[in-house]
């Protein structure tokens, strides 16, 4: 296994109440101004010259945009120059649990890392915007946008930066309907911009060793998957919209953080948080984690698109996602290798126990298990930790060579993507059928019927009732 290189951590600062956006960017222009110095005195160990510095806006700065910026600030060759987030600092603590706020901690964490740059003249200011749009309009200089907002504006904020030509890293799900992910797919192969999907284990030593093992023979023809999640719970106490109509807290733009969604009064049962639980916003369990989990068998098993999906779950409608869930897929053979059952569990369903584990053995929180003629393969969440079962069959295993290319990281591996380098293993083509798959599995549950799929028609052959989940309902000016 290859060990990945260690990148020095991004130092944090907790976020003060009451700092706005106003007073950081006048304390930003402050720093760059006292950090004039002049070119001959640049370079030395670490620097990178403008012309190989990767420019890079950030749309989305709660939760994983808080990670992925300070995944994206470890490399020296990358510079964030813009973030843009709906939300200035509200004032979420009278209604959510945590005490900070993503767009300030990462205003904050931006201005340290640049105060320690700019000294060296390596890093201009970095601006900040409420609306990803005029961002985009503005900011002529990027080269690469990172898009961590919720599910329902992936695919806006996505499209929009692939149209002007920029490269895009977009967390998971890809988007929030099948057509989406379709879409979002060609447009980037079309405007050939280097794209990754942020399911990082795909980027893992893991992932790579179970392809790799399979393709080997290591447990036969593969006919039966299990994936799952213990993960769920969000807005569980809702069946419908909440009545009341609190006010918007202070500098959240509402409307904004709707963006393609329909108008909906606020309420803290929305955001920052509960968006997955509602189904104008997320995509449940399944949504959140089998990017994750499922991606072992869609790699390894070349899974294309599904024949047939259904599930059963815990009491759905029209608002929220359910408590619990299982999704069945049917997947035909494909370049030799045998039709393939697999099935989807989460927010505490796990499948039967392999007999193969040690007693008091336990399956993790999240994993997967690959069931072939010769064997099984099980795994933790994110591609982790691939051993055959019984484990004492790893004693005597002999892996065979290294075929695939190792990278150090994921985000590395598209940075360098964006640089001319080889594509991302993540990269659309790949994730965005993926994603395809995933979701497929929400709109068995929301319709409650067996899906017959046709993929190419991007149309549930026996069921009409899932078209309204296929596409989605924009608002307007903020069609896709």
């Amino acid at each position: 296994m290859t060990t990945p290189k260690q990148h020095p951590p991004t130092r944090r600062v907790s976020s003060k109440a009451g700092v706005s956006r106003r007073e950081f960017l006048a304390g930003g222009a402050a720093l760059a101004a006292a950090a004039v110095v002049p070119r001959n005195v640049l370079g030395g160990a670490g620097f990178v010259p403008p012309s190989e510095t990767l420019n890079v806006a950030v749309i989305g700065t709660g939760g994983r945009g808080k990670q992925v910026t300070s995944e994206m600030m470890r490399h020296p060759d990358v510079r964030v120059v813009a973030i843009a987030d709906p939300n200035e600092h509200a004032d979420y603590e009278r209604f959510y649990y945590k005490k900070t706020s993503g767009r300030l901690v990462v205003r904050q964490m931006i201005e340290e890392r640049y105060a320690e740059k700019k000294a060296k003249g390596e890093y201009p200011g970095c601006r900040d915007y409420v609306d990803y749009r005029v961002l985009l309009e503005k900011e002529k200089g990027i080269d690469a946008v990172v898009v961590a907002t919720p599910d329902h504006v992936h695919a806006a904020a996505t499209l929009a930066a692939v149209r002007l030509g920029k490269h895009v890293y977009c967390e998971k799900p890809l988007t929030h309907t099948v057509e989406e992910a379709r879409r979002v797919t060609e447009e980037a192969r079309r405007a050939g911009v280097a794209t990754q999907m942020g399911n990082q284990g795909n980027s893992g030593e893991g992932i790579r060793s179970a392809c790799e093992w399979i393709w080997a023979g290591a447990i036969g023809d593969v006919t039966e998957v299990h994936a799952w999640s213990q993960t769920g719970g969000w807005a569980n106490e809702y069946t419908a919209r909440p009545a009341d109509t609190p006010p918007v807290p202070r500098g959240l733009d509402w409307d904004l953080w709707l963006g393609p969604v329909p108008h909906r009064p606020y309420h803290p049962a929305y955001a920052p948080y509960n968006w997955r639980g509602w189904w104008a916003f997320g995509t449940g369990a399944i949504g959140d984690m089998a990017c994750h989990n499922l991606d072992p068998a869609v790699a390894a098993l070349k899974l294309g698109a599904p024949s047939t999906i259904e599930a059963s779950s815990t009491q759905v409608n029209p608002e929220t996602v359910p408590l619990a869930s299982l999704i069945h897929y049917t997947f035909p053979a494909r370049e030799g290798m045998p039709p393939v059952k697999l099935t989807w569990y989460d927010c505490g369903l796990f499948p039967p126990r392999p007999e193969e584990l040690e007693p008091g053995e336990k399956l993790d929180g999240n994993g997967i298990l690959l069931v072939g003629t010769k064997g099984k393969l099980l795994m933790g969440g994110w591609s982790r930790d691939p051993r055959l079962l019984p484990r004492s069959r790893m004693k005597e295993f002999t892996p065979p060579a290294k075929t695939l290319r190792r990278v150090d990281s994921h985000d590395r591996a598209w940075i360098d993507a964006c640089k001319g380098g080889p594509k991302a293993s993540s990269n659309f083509d790949y994730s965005g059928p993926l994603t395809e798959i995933v979701l497929l599995g929400q709109i068995a549950v929301r319709t409650g019927e067996k899906l017959h799929w046709d993929a190419p028609a991007l149309k549930a052959t026996n069921c009409a009732n899932a078209e309204q989940f296929i596409h989605a309902e924009y608002r307007k000016g903020w069609e896709v």
